[in-house]
């Protein structure tokens, strides 16, 4: 019975295996952009738009959760490398909004917020104001949500009027 219990705990420390990280055509993770640029840019207030997402290079390149992220440069690379965990969009790239509300659809990175030291991404700006005007309770939401929809496969859905540029070479 000890053995039993020491193993149940040893299961209940390890974090849950994600589910597939949303990529689109560019192949990217994060359409390709950067996301430990996000952590370096000054958020805009709730309600306002947020600074635009900064492009990623393929030359600067990292595996993290069977997909490939792109960076800006070698320092975000390296920053990235030290704690994957830290800097990759919440609920593999879906949008905050839709696992709040029970599913997965894919995160626009140009509509990003960091809460608590997390990124979350939504679809379309009208989602982001839903979002907004509880996100306390809506991440709440996503967080109950979430482990009964990760394992689902990642989207196929297009971001509504979003054209990702690739990364830069």
């Amino acid at each position: 019975m000890r053995y039993a219990l020491a193993a149940l705990a040893a299961f209940l420390t390890v974090p849950a295996f994600a589910g597939e990280q949303y990529v689109n055509a560019t192949g990217f993770a994060n359409s390709g952009y950067d996301v430990v640029a996000y952590f370096d840019l000054k958020q805009a207030p709730v309600g306002s738009p947020q600074p635009a997402a900064v492009p990623g290079s393929k030359a600067f390149t990292a595996e993290y959760n069977g997909s490939t992220f792109a960076f800006a440069n070698a320092d975000n690379l390296a920053r990235f490398q030290e704690d994957p965990a830290k800097y990759a969009p919440q609920y593999d790239g879906h949008c905050a909004y839709g696992v709040a509300q029970g599913g997965k659809v894919p995160g626009n990175p140009d509509l990003w917020r960091i809460v608590d030291g997390k990124l979350y991404l939504n679809i379309t700006p009208n989602v982001v104001t839903f979002w907004e005007e509880d996100i306390g309770g809506n991440l709440e939401k996503s967080e109950h949500n979430w482990p009964g929809i990760e394992a689902q496969p990642a989207s196929e859905m297009a971001i509504p009027k979003f054209s990702p540029a690739a990364p830069k070479s």
